[in-house]
């Protein structure tokens, strides 16, 4: 019996998952968690084999968790949920250590093959992924430059600027006429897309790599 762990910050989503692998005989759900920081606490001390991870997680993000957990357990096999579709961010996940990524949307078959799959020490992509993979691949050469990171949005270019001008989360907010908590998910997806730990480490990659232009 391959026993699974599934972290997730929306409880709904556990239990929907849950709810999906319950009738199975051969993958029990051992534990959950909420975010990473419990995920880290707890799935080293487990007889997890397989890990269920959110990416985008407030607190301690999913690209994160995912190399803290294959450093503390180097056995776990890790499938990412995401409703992402970045290459690059697919390339992240994998690169440090996730052996799957399924798109949030799947449906029960797609999520027990990945875990089946990740248990027998197989690769496991769903087709749309897969698909973006080897597009991504497929047009490498044709830019002459690539970011090492999954592309922001016009939106996120233009919360990023201001936060490189020392406008707060609310002024920000006003300025753009959308609401706080709006502000603070175009931060955090920024955040996951460039393995930035904080604002300022989100700062300093913007610069670094010139994010804010056309």
């Amino acid at each position: 019996m391959i026993q699974v762990f599934i972290v997730d910050d929306h409880k709904m989503v556990i239990e929907g998952l849950e709810l999906m692998l319950a009738p199975l005989s051969n993958i029990k759900v051992i534990g959950t968690a909420t975010s990473g920081e419990q995920a880290i606490a707890q799935i080293p001390g487990t007889t997890a084999e397989v890990v269920l991870l959110d990416i985008n997680m407030q607190g301690i993000n999913g690209v994160e968790t995912c190399k803290v957990l294959k450093k503390a357990k180097p056995e776990l096999k890790i499938v990412a949920l995401s409703m992402h579709k970045e290459s690059s961010l697919i390339k992240l996940m994998l690169g440090n250590g996730a052996k799957g990524y399924v798109l949030k949307n799947a449906g029960q078959e797609e999520v027990v093959k990945a875990i089946e799959a990740v248990s027998n020490g197989k690769m496991y992509l769903d087709e749309t992924v897969n698909d973006i993979v080897l597009n991504s691949v497929a047009n490498r050469g044709e830019k002459k430059k690539q970011s090492p990171f999954p592309s922001i949005s016009r939106r996120e270019k233009e919360v990023l600027q201001l936060i490189l001008q020392e406008y707060t989360t609310q002024e920000i907010a006003d300025k753009l006429f959308i609401s706080f908590g709006t502000v603070e998910t175009h931060r955090r997806n920024m955040l996951i897309k460039l393995g930035a730990k904080n604002t300022a480490g989100l700062v300093r990659i913007a610069i670094e790599y010139g994010l804010t232009g056309e």
